[in-house]
């Protein structure tokens, strides 16, 4: 059974505006075409830093929240099955190719360990392409709540992004880490992608060597604390125990330290899965706790 910790569902969400309140910043296919799952999906291409950057926005027929699909560090495209899914849920969902990946301009910077992959330059620049994603959709329709969605690096990018966004109204985050950069890479490189990590190792060896362990790079880190210390919307983290990506409970930890100081910050822990925590039931609660929450302008 699911450990909820201080999960909580607050008020039903209700909102019926559904203006559509276009601007000139970016630019929509007319070509709109049915969909079995959503009533409309209009093709978008928007500028973020002098790129451009290509995209899908799916609109049900009564969108109760819009949120901005966030990628982690793989080159992902834009995450159709996954707006699909939240769209059938009566959420209004943009979801664009990352930076350098399908029809998006600009340089993909790859994942490998040593790379800028998770330099504060990289990550600063994905947060403003997400930004400019939520202008898209505040364009669209000025008066649906806006949130951000996003698994693993996403963890980064999203506090960024909603500290330097106003039109950000809340946050899920998916196996995201709350430690920094070269804390992650200390819990990754001792793991070692072992599957058995956590049958032959404790809580405190592994908090221990995250804190302690020697840097085998050199680069300035990046401290999501920093953004999430200096936001007031709501922000709901989905972990999985398991997890050899991210020590959870370290930043589980760290959530309840933020949320003792007044953070309206929720958590739910899935003993039995990893880092991978895009399945039903994490998403089926993050839904619940978007569409249950008092989003309503």
């Amino acid at each position: 059974m699911r450990n909820l910790g201080y999960f909580l569902f607050l008020l039903i969400f209700a909102s019926g505006c559904t203006t559509n309140n276009r601007d000139q910043s970016h630019t929509f296919n007319e070509e709109k075409h049915q969909s079995n799952d959503v009533t409309i999906v209009e093709e978008v291409v928007f500028e973020s830093e002098g790129v451009k950057l290509s995209g899908s926005m799916y609109i049900p027929k009564d969108a109760r929240a819009a949120v901005v699909l966030v990628h982690g560090s793989d080159p992902v495209p834009r995450m159709t099955k996954l707006a699909q899914s939240l769209a059938k849920r009566d959420l209004l969902v943009l979801t664009y190719d990352k930076r350098g990946v399908g029809e998006s301009g600009g340089v993909y910077v790859g994942p490998q360990v040593g790379t800028n992959n998770i330099s504060v330059d990289n990550l600063t620049l994905l947060a403003k392409d997400a930004s400019a994603a939520v202008d898209v959709v505040h364009g669209y329709d000025k008066e649906l709540s806006i949130g951000l969605i996003g698994a693993s690096q996403a963890g980064w990018i999203i506090p960024i992004a909603a500290l330097n966004n106003q039109s950000v109204e809340f946050m899920v985050l998916f196996s995201s880490p709350t430690i920094t950069t070269l804390e992650q890479l200390r819990f990754q490189f001792y793991t070692n992608g072992r599957e058995d990590f956590w049958k032959t190792h404790t809580d405190e060896e592994s908090r221990e060597h995250t804190l302690n362990d020697p840097d085998r790079y050199d680069f300035k880190a990046t401290d999501p604390k920093i953004s999430l210390n200096s936001l007031s919307i709501p922000g709901l983290w989905l972990f999985g125990e398991q997890d050899i990506q991210v020590p959870v409970k370290m930043c589980i930890e760290q959530l309840n330290r933020m949320k003792a100081k007044g953070k309206p910050f929720e958590y739910v822990l899935f003993p039995s899965l990893g880092h991978n925590t895009n399945k039903a039931e994490p998403l089926d609660i993050a839904i619940q706790w978007i569409k249950q929450n008092n989003f309503s302008h």
